[in-house]
């Protein structure tokens, strides 16, 4: 069964499906961040090209399947399979957010 997810973290894993890097940008704040393998991208453009680089090295699937709440992020756990080492693996996706928008955005294993 999908888990339910707030509007705003839906948003991204549409976004990121769509595999459209500025769809994914614009799922955050304007100042957004976004920290994934020890870098940090902060603002829509540079999550926009973080997004792009990720589009063109990998091909990957992501589903949510769990959701938990921890020192005020809300941690999206998905089964992640694609063409990257150590595939499949679940990653955790911690996320602040902001509205309807994400603020930030922390992946980690």
């Amino acid at each position: 069964m999908p888990v339910k997810l707030p509007k705003a973290i839906e948003a991204y894993f549409d976004a990121d499906r769509s595999g459209d890097p500025e769809l994914v940008a614009n799922a955050f704040t304007e100042n957004g961040i976004v920290k994934d393998k020890g870098e940090i991208h902060r603002g829509r453009d540079a999550i926009c090209t973080w997004m792009a680089g990720e589009s063109q090295q990998y091909d990957y699937t992501v589903e949510p399947f769990l959701i938990a709440f921890e020192d005020g992020k809300t941690v999206v756990t998905a089964h992640t399979v694609g063409s990257f080492p150590g595939s499949p693996i679940d990653l955790r996706f911690l996320f602040v957010l902001a509205d309807d928008k994400v603020a930030e955005l922390e992946i980690t294993v």
